[in-house]
């Protein structure tokens, strides 16, 4: 039997983490045993259960430990102590510095870091991520093999990284068809004028995904013909700051702010469209979502790179 051990910081609302609750589904736990790490106890999506999946909560890092240097940060913490040997060990979350030290310090014959976003976009946008790489750039030599979302990500990676002499794969994340439908048959309490067009966008309200573009460009559109309104299912940083943007646009009666929702697919079935302006992705869960409900699609020109068949 396999013996997989898996970190990520926490299962909070996000792609990464719906990315591997839905891995974690799919195992054939008849084959694995498998440890799952975690340094914060909430559970928005739901663990399964399953006698060979344990699931370990573990004591978070001091925020200000993100800022020392990986080499003298891996000198001053312990690594959690399994007592178990595994196969591989995965830092399934790549940004915090906890997943990596755990998945380099347990007894592992491989050790495999997944890539979720296009890094080098990401570093280019956001000084706060610049800050953080250079001082965890030092981890990415001691990890054996890397695993991206989709294949577009990887030379971004390679060349911010230096990182080129280790072996990289891709495998794509993926969602359950059968499950998004049965939930998008679901009551929900939100309701939409069927006289008018409804968009709908989903996803967390964090720079990266680009709603103050969308803002933008809506209230374009609603210069044109009045009939349109926007339906935003998530939360975030950045919601006070879009709200006000809302306000200033004139768009107050025109976009709805619904906040993050555990079934979003019985809100998103009553909706004409899917609308997404992220600024980067790694292979973005929401677009394959709204395939499934079966809405017609209005993503950016930059995002085909990162959907197949977009």
């Amino acid at each position: 039997m396999k013996q997989i051990a898996i970190f990520q910081s926490d299962l909070h609302v996000g792609g990464i983490q719906k990315a591997l609750v839905n891995i974690l589904n799919e195992i054939d736990y008849s084959l694995c045993h498998v440890d799952l790490f975690l340094y914060d106890t909430e559970d928005f999506f739901g663990l399964p259960e399953h006698d060979n999946l344990a699931i370990h909560y573990l004591k978070p890092y001091p925020f200000l430990n993100r800022l020392l240097y990986f080499g003298l940060l891996r000198k001053l913490v312990k690594a959690p102590e399994t007592g178990r040997e595994y196969d591989v060990a995965i830092d399934f979350n790549s940004y915090r510095n906890e997943c990596a030290i755990g998945a380099l310090g347990v007894k592992a014959k491989k050790r495999v870091m997944w890539i979720h976003n296009d890094v080098e976009i990401k570093y280019r946008n956001e000084w706060k991520y610049r800050v953080l790489w250079n001082c965890f750039k030092g981890k990415f030599k001691h990890f054996d093999a890397f695993v991206a979302g989709t294949e577009s990500i990887i030379a971004p990676f390679q060349r911010l990284s230096g990182v080129t002499d280790k072996p990289f794969g891709s495998i794509h994340n993926f969602i359950d068809v059968a499950a998004i439908r049965k939930k998008a048959e679901e009551p929900t309490e939100v309701t939409v004028d069927e006289g008018c067009v409804n968009f709908v966008a989903l996803g967390r309200l964090v720079h990266q995904k680009g709603y103050d573009i969308m803002l933008d460009d809506f209230a374009g559109a609603c210069r044109q013909r009045d009939d349109l309104r926007l339906y935003i299912i998530g939360d975030g940083e950045d919601r006070e700051a879009l709200e006000k943007q809302c306000g200033d646009l004139g768009l107050k009666e025109k976009v709805y702010f619904l906040g993050s929702r555990s079934n979003p697919y019985c809100i998103m079935q009553k909706m004409d469209a899917f609308i997404s302006t992220s600024r980067y992705e790694g292979h973005p869960l929401n677009i394959m979502d709204a395939m499934v409900i079966g809405l017609p699609l209005y993503c950016t020109k930059n995002l085909e790179q990162y959907s197949e068949g977009l």
